[in-house]
């Protein structure tokens, strides 16, 4: 399941060896000659159409190698937004970058955040730079399928598929990975979080920054992760948010499977929260009831969708933001009611997928599938998909088969072997299929993020301690292998993405770490953020047939 990106709407990495060099240069393969040169200063200037963006935002293009064992051969470019410092020249600190997480999310929209009252004092002193990693949006942008089909609906999510769905989604997947093969060619080897961590350090200095200061959340922290163990010393202040586990043996298969769990907490959490509020929503009293609420109008819209357009799989997908983010527990939870009481108009709203978006949904499905899928030790055997999957579901049926037909193109995804090697097909034999992948090699192998104690600056993790899409586990594991680092946790919250949101004491933290340096405790907590209140519309009347 994709850790969504934080802060727009709302899982690793391999390695081939690397070294730093000084600052100014770029990441050197342990293979190869010569590091990749420092690329030229950007050039900034007004924003393409497509991005969307209003004046006072400024847009400008990177060259970053699309393999870095041969930093001289073919380049790829990556979009780059910035919004100046608003403080005088004394206040400035340098650049703010920023990723939101994915993998496949862009954060060209970054600047505008610099508008915003809670980031006022940080945007006086820094640049906000966002910027689209490589395949999103228009840097290099990767294509698996046509965006038409991808986006096609009404489809089904049963609670507990049958053979016969298991098989059809064994095929649309291993169809899939064969379409990111086609579409990118040689290059889908290249869409990794390793060169995501060396795009970034060719970002800080195409910015003219002697040493980076990041802000990544969700699989954002990951890759900031990856940065900060290959290029320590060009750290100046980097902030994880919502920390994703990266222990090599969890990327990205186990930390899907402990995403199942989180997601079943987060679920309860919203049902006693909505039978808490039976006098408004009158859905059950009980957690127990609101769920099996929901579990039968999932059930109706698989045999019978709604308008066309909402099967159970896009209710699942809509409600599984009740997971991300508390607030849209009232707003979810007044569509499954007023749809009880036979007004479907605020489901089909909410459920329906919005037109307009079907290009950037599949672009951001694709560099998701391809990052994961080089990153990460994926079984071959669908015989262990459906055995590990069956178990998840037994204790945490909400999201977990979803999550698995999201990864499962990873188990036909192609083997690279070494330039020049001799590649024998290999079958892969079980109950469903045969599959025969035209390349067999040695599979990348996700790396041991870490740092020597007193080799990076302090940096700050936030994390929620009921966060269903990064679990909180991943959080400690990460300050483990990061001396020096100090963890802020909101207690008893579960929202994903802590920093300038809604808990005053956590933003403080924040602030001051980008402001001064200035890192707390290594233990800190603060308290959770306020729960919503429940609110249910006035009912409408309805249009005359």
């Amino acid at each position: 399941m994709k850790a969504v990106a934080l802060y727009g709407t709302l899982g690793s990495l391999v390695l081939t060896a690397l070294v730093a060099v000084p600052a100014g240069g770029a990441a050197r393969p342990a293979t190869a000659g010569a590091p990749a040169p420092a690329p030229p200063r950007i050039v900034f200037g007004s924003c393409a159409p497509e991005e969307h963006l209003p004046a006072g935002v400024e847009c400008g293009r990177l060259a970053v190698p699309l393999d870095y064992a041969h930093p001289g051969g073919k380049k790829i470019t990556l979009t780059v937004s910035r919004a100046r410092a608003t403080g005088s020249p004394e206040e400035r600190q340098g650049a703010l970058v920023f990723n939101p997480g994915g993998p496949g999310a862009s954060s060209m929209n970054f600047p505008l955040y610099a508008k915003v009252e809670r980031w006022r004092k940080t945007a006086r002193a820094y640049d906000f730079v966002g910027y689209a990693p490589r395949g999103v949006g228009r840097s290099a942008p990767l294509s698996c399928q046509d965006p038409a089909e991808f986006a096609k609906i009404p489809s089904a999510s049963p609670r507990q598929p049958s053979e016969a769905f298991k098989r059809k989604k064994f095929a649309e997947a291993k169809a899939y990975a064969q379409g990111c093969a086609r579409g990118a060619g040689p290059a889908l080897r290249h869409y990794t979080s390793a060169n995501n961590a060396r795009d970034l350090d060719m970002l800080r200095a195409g910015l003219g920054e002697k040493k980076l200061t990041y802000m990544g959340a969700s699989y954002g922290t990951y890759f900031g992760a990856v940065y900060a163990t290959l290029f320590p010393g060009h750290v100046r202040r980097m902030v994880f948010d919502s920390v994703v586990n990266p222990d090599p043996r969890q990327i990205w298969y186990r930390n899907n499977l402990d995403q199942n769990i989180g997601f079943e907490r987060r679920w309860q959490d919203w049902g006693r929260w909505v039978a808490k509020h039976h006098k408004v929503y009158r859905l059950g009293t009980t957690p127990q009831a609101v769920l099996r609420t929901y579990d039968t109008v999932r059930a109706r819209l698989s045999r019978k969708p709604l308008g066309g357009k909402v099967g159970s799989a896009q209710l699942q997908a809509a409600f599984l933001k009740t997971g991300y983010n508390d607030a849209y527990w009232p707003v979810r939870a007044a569509a499954l009611a007023t749809y009880v009481k036979g007004d479907p108009r605020l489901l089909l709203k909410q459920a329906a997928p919005q037109p307009g978006g079907e290009k950037a949904d599949e672009n951001g499905n694709a560099v998701y599938t391809a990052v994961e899928c080089n990153d990460g030790l994926w079984p071959r055997d669908l015989r262990v998909w459906n055995r590990d999957n069956t178990a998840s579901a037994r204790v945490a049926p909400f999201e977990t088969w979803d999550n698995a037909w999201m990864n499962l193109p990873c188990a036909f995804w192609p083997r690279y072997a070494p330039r020049g090697a001799v590649q024998d097909p290999v079958r892969y034999s079980h109950d469903v299929t045969d599959v025969v992948l035209p390349q067999a090699g040695t599979p990348h192998r996700p790396v041991d993020v870490r740092t020597a104690p007193g080799a990076l600056p302090p940096v700050l993790l936030l994390a929620a301690e009921r966060d269903g899409a990064t679990p909180y586990s991943g959080a400690v594991e990460l300050r483990r292998r990061l001396p020096g680092s100090a963890l802020v946790t909101e207690r008893g919250a579960g929202t994903h993405g802590v920093s300038f949101g809604t808990n005053t004491c956590a933003n403080q933290h924040v602030e001051r770490y980008l402001l001064t340096g200035r890192t707390p405790a290594r233990d800190t907590f603060c308290g959770p953020r306020a729960e919503p209140k429940p609110v249910l519309p006035a009912a409408r009347k309805r249009p005359a047939k």
